[in-house]
């Protein structure tokens, strides 16, 4: 089985590859960047043409806290492109070969679409947007036995806090761990029915300074 994961080379897409590799799937590396929607269609079309897909996992995402007006307007461009339209764009050119192996959508949104975070406006839109339209995409292809999964990680010991100036805290309950969120991708790939959507929580909120 094969499976486009993106955001493949740390953190949570990391370790989601690592355990689809480790269960007999081939996980396909785009090389393309994912803003660069040109090259990103030339690329998923020559890749769908020779084999079929079975999953598409969109894990890449990026971030940004900080006031609306302090934002540039490359970094707002750059957000919504990784973080929505390049997930809507990717599921449009995998449909027709996941339909053909009545496949999967996974889509990583984060706990901030279900709430509403100071200074996060425009990362919530597009984690918000992704969620949206993951439920609304699985209702349009359930007939076509093309599952949709929607899942809400909330604070994640990764990389992802490296440019901010606050992360989790070091109290291992107040934290996921990549490989957990990896481990329930498989499980929702393994279920019989649709998990439509999934929210990983740890058992305590503490965040630290740097």
């Amino acid at each position: 089985m094969q499976a486009i994961v993106t955001g493949y080379s740390s953190g949570i897409g990391k370790a989601i590859s690592e355990i689809l590799e480790e269960n007999s799937y081939k996980v396909i590396k785009l090389k393309s960047r994912l803003d660069d929607t040109k090259a990103l269609e030339k690329e998923v079309r020559e890749i769908v043409k020779k084999d079929d897909l079975n999953v598409l996992i969109n894990c890449a995402g990026l971030g940004v806290f900080k006031p609306h007006e302090e934002i540039s307007i490359d970094k707002i461009q750059e957000l919504i492109g990784v973080n929505l339209t390049a997930p809507i764009i990717l599921s449009n050119l995998c449909l027709r070969s996941l339909k053909k192996t009545k496949g999967h959508i996974i889509n990583i949104s984060s706990i901030e679409a279900l709430r509403h975070s100071k200074f996060s406006a425009l990362y919530t839109a597009t984690k918000a947007g992704l969620r949206n339209f993951s439920l609304a995409l699985f209702e349009e292809l359930r007939r076509a036995d093309v599952k949709v999964t929607n899942i809400n990680p909330d604070l994640t010991k990764t990389n992802f806090f490296d440019e901010f100036n606050f992360e989790p805290s070091d109290n291992k309950n107040a934290y996921l761990n990549p490989n957990d969120i990896a481990k329930a991708v498989l499980e929702v790939l393994q279920f019989s029915g649709v998990i439509s959507e999934l929210t990983l929580r740890p058992q305590r909120l503490e965040i630290k300074k740097k």
